[in-house]
C-alpha cells in the first residue's frame, strides 16, 4: 500500500489534533512540515521532478496569470468570473501573514469532514473535491482585496460556520465572497462582508443558500455587487438569509427556484428576475429597498405571505411585472411603498393571466399602477386602505378591462342593509381633477395642492366634464377582513 494510501484517513485527525484553538502560523507551519515529511503534498508545492516554470509572457502579466489552468491563454481562461471554465487553481495565498486556508483543502480526503479550528486564515481557496467543511463561526477566510475570496466547484460540497471577506472589488471578474459552480451543495450559517458579490451561482443547480448573513462592500449603490445572484441556476433553494446594504439580490436565465423567509434591507432591487420563470418567492421580508420583486420578461411565477414595505422614491415599487406572464400574487403585506404594485404590459403571452388576490395594499402612493390596460389581471379579495391614490392607469386609460371583486375599499361610501358584509351597491372609481396627473404626469407636483383640491371639490360638486370610470368592484368587502378578524 502506498504512503499516499495509508495516510489518507488520518490526515483530517492530523489537522484538527494538530492545530489547537488558538491557531498561530507556526503551528500551521508544524502541520505541513510534518505532511511534507509523510509524503503528501502541500498546496503550491511543485513536485520534486517537476521542471522549471517558464518565464511569464509580459502581455499576459496581469493578476492570475500565474495560476495554474487548462485552456488558451487569455484573459478570461483567468477569470474566477468565467463559468464556461474550469476555476484555476491559486498558487499562492493573498495574505501571507496568516496560514492559507487552501493547504487544509488539499490535505483533507475526498468526501471527509474538515473541522477547521478558530482562527483567521488567507484565501483564496478553490474546492475541486466533495469536502464538508465545518467552523463554530470563528473561522475566518481573509480575501486580502483580491479577487474571490472562495470558489465551489465540485458536487456535493457542504460550507457552514464561516466568515469570508475582503474580495476584490472588479466587476469584470465577478469578484465575490463564494462563487458557487457545483451541484447539490450545502452552504449556511455562513458571514459575509466586504465583498463586491456575495454569492455567485454560475450554473449550479439543486443547492441551498441557507441561514446566512451577506454584506456588499460600502460604496455608492449602483456599484455595490449583488448580494445573491443566480446566472442560469436551476431547482436552487435561497431561504432564511439576510442581504443588507447590498446592489439586488437577483436570478438571470434561472427557473424553479425558492426564495423563502429571507430578509432583505437597504439595497437597489430586494429580488429581479430577469428571463426567470416558475419560481416561488414566499414568507420574505423586505424593508427599505428601492424595489420589492420585480419579474421582468418571465412569468409562471408565485409571490406569496411577504412583506414588503419603504419601497420610496422615484422608483420605489413593492411589487413590479414588465411584460410577465401566469404570476399570481398573493396573502402580502406591502405598505408605505411609492406604488403597491407595478404592471407594465402584463400578462405578455395571449391567454396568460396575473392573479392580484388576498392582499394588503394600504398606505402607499399608488396602491396598483397600470401602464395600460390591456386584461387579464384579476384583482380579488384584496384590502386597499390609506392609499393616497387607489390605483393609477397611465395615458388617461381606465382598468375596465381587468376583473375586480370582492376587494375592501377604505373609500367606499355605499350600504351593507342585508348585512351580508358586501355592499349594496358597486365600487366605482372616477378619475376627476384630482387624478388629471396620471394625463399630465408633470401635474404630479402639484397633487393635493390647495387649488388642485378646489378644482377637484367644484368638479364632484358639479361636474363639467365627463369623468372617467376607472374601475368597478361588483361585490366590494363593507368591512375591513383584517378589522373583522381581530
Amino acid at each position: 500500500m502506498s504512503t499516499l494510501a495509508r495516510l489518507l484517513p488520518i490526515v483530517a485527525i492530523m489537522v484538527g489534533a494538530l492545530v489547537p484553538q488558538s491557531t498561530s502560523l507556526a503551528d500551521v507551519d508544524a502541520v505541513l512540515e510534518k505532511l511534507k515529511a509523510s509524503g503528501l503534498k502541500a498546496a503550491g508545492e511543485a513536485p520534486k521532478e517537476a521542471p522549471a516554470a517558464a518565464p511569464v509572457d509580459p502581455r499576459v502579466a496581469f493578476p492570475g496569470a500565474g495560476m495554474d489552468k487548462a485552456g488558451l491563454p487569455d484573459a478570461a481562461a483567468d477569470s474566477w468570473g468565467d463559468s464556461s471554465r474550469p476555476a484555476p487553481k491559486p498558487t499562492a495565498p493573498n495574505r501571507t501573514d496568516m496560514p492559507w486556508f487552501q493547504t487544509l483543502v488539499d490535505a483533507a480526503p475526498v468526501g471527509s469532514v474538515l473541522k477547521v479550528p478558530a482562527g483567521d486564515y488567507a484565501g483564496p481557496v478553490l474546492v475541486d473535491k466533495t469536502l464538508t467543511i465545518e467552523g463554530d463561526g470563528q473561522v475566518v477566510i481573509h480575501g486580502g482585496g483580491t479577487g474571490t475570496v472562495m470558489v465551489v466547484q465540485a458536487p456535493g460540497v457542504t460550507v457552514r460556520g464561516l466568515r469570508l471577506t475582503g474580495s476584490g472589488g472588479s466587476h469584470d471578474s465577478d469578484d465575490a465572497c463564494l462563487n458557487v459552480r457545483g451541484e447539490h451543495g450545502l452552504f449556511e450559517a455562513l458571514r459575509m462582508d466586504d465583498c463586491l458579490f456575495g454569492v455567485d451561482l454560475k450554473q449550479a443547480h439543486n443547492n441551498t443558500l441557507r441561514n446566512s448573513y451577506i454584506k456588499s462592500k460600502p460604496a455608492d449603490l449602483g456599484l455595490r455587487g449583488d448580494g445573491i445572484r443566480l446566472w442560469s441556476s436551476n431547482n436552487n433553494l435561497v431561504e432564511g438569509n439576510e442581504v443588507v446594504d447590498s446592489r439586488d439580490v437577483v436570478a438571470w436565465y434561472s427557473n424553479d427556484n425558492v426564495f423563502r423567509n429571507n430578509v432583505g434591507r437597504r439595497s437597489r432591487y430586494s429580488l429581479h428576475f430577469m428571463f426567470a420563470n416558475r419560481n416561488l418567492v414566499e414568507g420574505n421580508r423586505y424593508y427599505d429597498n428601492s424595489v420589492g420583486v420585480y419579474i421582468m420578461y418571465a412569468g409562471y411565477s408565485t409571490i406569496r405571505n411577504n412583506i414588503i414595505s419603504q419601497a420610496n422614491g422615484a422608483t420605489g415599487m413593492a411589487v413590479g411585472l414588465k411584460e410577465a406572464s401566469d404570476v399570481v400574487i398573493e396573502g402580502n403585506e406591502i405598505i408605505y411603498c411609492a406604488v403597491g404594485i407595478g404592471s407594465d404590459i402584463s400578462p405578455f403571452e395571449p391567454d396568460s393571466t396575473v392573479t392580484i388576490r388576498g392582499n394588503r395594499i394600504a398606505y402607499n402612493g399608488i396602491g396598483i399602477s397600470f401602464t395600460s390596460d390591456i386584461g387579464g389581471t384579476e384583482v380579488t379579495g384584496n384590502i386597499f386602505e390609506g392609499n393616497l391614490s387607489q390605483i393609477a392607469v397611465g395615458g388617461a386609460g381606465a382598468a375596465t378591462k381587468s376583473h375586480w371583486h370582492g376587494n375592501y375599499w377604505d373609500d367606499y361610501q355605499g350600504f351593507d342593509r342585508n348585512t351580508d358584509r358586501v355592499g349594496d351597491t358597486p365600487y366605482e372609481l372616477y378619475a376627476f381633477t384630482d387624478q388629471l396627473w396620471m394625463e399630465q404626469p408633470y401635474a404630479r407636483f402639484f397633487k393635493n395642492a390647495p387649488m388642485l383640491e378646489a378644482l377637484d371639490f367644484l368638479e364632484r360638486l358639479a361636474p363639467f366634464t365627463s369623468p372617467v370610470l376607472l374601475l368597478k368592484d361588483d361585490a366590494p368587502l363593507f368591512h375591513n377582513p383584517k378589522e373583522a378578524r381581530s
